[in-house]
């Protein structure tokens, strides 16, 4: 029990956030909540007042949540997670002053702890960095990194053959991948520049900038949504048809948030996310970004050839005709089929 402790606290290394007041006033009116230092979890009730230190006389006072309206008392059940801004609108006489103030919002349970089990094994080019990886239509799609070794490829996940092979541009360090109606979006790491390829003969059709994000990291679909990783805890919603980063998710546990979110896998209604440098994967509800669950990977890294160029896990990638995971790492010989169950 000791060692999943460990695990859950290693992989999520988690950060509160306490979150003050963030007006740029006009009066001496702020918002105040009954929650200690502005921090609190799903489920529990919020109650917000208007601090009004010089006695101005107030006729009515109008409260929204991310724009949505809310009353002075309120239960937070389907809430995003992460800071969020409360937003007054006070009307004093016939002046209206709006005021600001951000609230963190924690989930209200820990992650649950899952397992996994080795159905297969299957080699896996050791000089691929791997970056991205998902099945489309039965095949294996996979993303690789480096300046002047990024690709995108199309593999036998069986035989490790290489059946489609398309070098990116030397100026480009390539990152994730996802494919949705026949179009493969790849995305670079700090150029700000997205691919849209046709899936079938790997030709670029268009590209895209990120906007709000600064880099990319991992990508994938739920066949209508498209999700984005930018190394932190956030995670963007693009929008389908013209892939602006509309919205976003920010990763949280009961504790705090999680950053370094790097490689995604839409797996039956839920994200599944390995972090940064460690050898582990979340369980994400796209929903409202808790993490629900994470899966310890790391006994794979000593299952692969150990050389100098070794490098984490990263590669998820669900095959809903098997109905199990698959996951390698960068620079690994082998690619693991898995089958995930809760401990």
């Amino acid at each position: 029990m000791q060692s999943i402790k460990a695990f859950v606290i290693t992989i999520l290394s988690i950060t509160i956030i306490s979150c003050g007041n963030s007006n740029t006033q006009k009066s001496s009116l702020s918002i105040t909540t009954d929650a200690k230092n502005n921090v609190v979890s799903l489920g529990e009730t919020l109650k917000l007042s208007i601090k009004n230190p010089k006695g101005v006389e107030i006729s009515s006072v109008n409260y929204t949540l991310n724009g949505a309206t809310v009353s002075e008392t309120f239960k937070l059940d389907d809430a995003l997670l992460g800071v969020q801004t409360v937003t007054a609108i006070v009307n004093t006489g016939d002046v209206s002053e709006e005021i600001k103030t951000n609230i963190t919002i924690l989930n209200n349970q820990s992650p649950k702890v899952y397992g996994y089990k080795i159905i297969n094994e299957y080699p896996h080019d050791i000089t691929s960095y791997t970056q991205g990886l998902e099945f489309y239509e039965g095949v294996l799609y996979e993303s690789t990194g480096q300046y002047g070794e990024s690709k995108l490829r199309k593999v036998d996940y069986k035989t490790g053959e290489v059946l489609q092979n398309k070098a990116i541009d030397n100026q480009y360090f390539g990152e994730g991948l996802t494919i949705m109606n026949d179009h493969i979006y790849q995305l670079t790491w700090q150029e700000n520049m997205g691919f849209v390829y046709d899936v079938n003969t790997f030709e670029k059709t268009s590209s895209f900038t990120y906007g709000k994000s600064k880099e990319g990291w991992g990508i994938c679909n739920d066949g209508t949504n498209i999700y984005k990783s930018d190394g932190t805890e956030q995670i963007w919603l693009l929008n389908p048809e013209t892939l602006v980063e509309d919205s976003k998710l920010q990763v949280y546990t009961n504790k705090g948030k999680i950053v370094g979110i790097n490689e995604l896998e839409y797996v039956n209604g839920k994200i599944y996310a390995n972090r940064y440098q460690k050898n582990g994967v979340a369980i994400i509800n796209p929903k409202n970004g808790a993490i629900e669950g994470v899966i310890d990977f790391s006994p794979l890294h000593n299952l692969v050839t150990q050389h100098a160029g070794l490098d984490v896990l990263n590669g998820i990638a669900y095959n809903p005709e098997t109905k199990t995971l698959f996951v390698t790492g960068k620079r690994w010989d082998k690619l693991f089929e898995v089958e995930v169950f809760e401990k």
